[in-house]
């Protein structure tokens, strides 16, 4: 059983910064095992992909979306993943989730853990 739970959301202004966290547990699991993204749904939108990392780092994908103004990096010591954003806009609410992959990938159906996600609100 792998539980990812991310934090880090709230609301902020247009042109503000957040980082969210997502930390994965359970029995004999580790982050190396794992590559990692993070993906959001709009609200009456599709859940789509935002950043993808593998499991040493050194392989990273965004979405042209985020592009520029997100960054995901990853401690797998500490078995957290992190997605900073900044530079945010109203478009970028949404609920945002992570999830763990046995390959990098940006298709959501090919990553097996979800968490439950959280809420981050962009203010004009």
């Amino acid at each position: 059983q792998v539980t990812l739970v991310e934090s880090g959301g709230g609301l902020v202004q247009a042109g503000g910064s957040l980082k969210l966290s997502c930390t994965v547990s359970g029995r004999a699991v580790s982050m190396y095992n794992y590559v990692m993204g993070w993906f959001r749904r709009a609200p009456g939108k599709e859940r789509e992909f935002a950043a993808a990392i593998s499991w040493s780092g050194t392989r990273i994908h965004y979405a042209d979306s985020v592009e520029g103004r997100f960054t995901i990096s990853r401690d797998n010591d500490k078995n957290t993943v992190y997605l900073e954003m900044t530079s945010l806009e109203p478009k970028d609410t949404a609920v945002y989730y992570c999830a763990a992959a046995g390959s990098l990938t940006t298709r959501a159906k090919d990553y097996d853990y979800w968490g439950q996600g959280t809420q981050v609100t962009v203010s004009s």
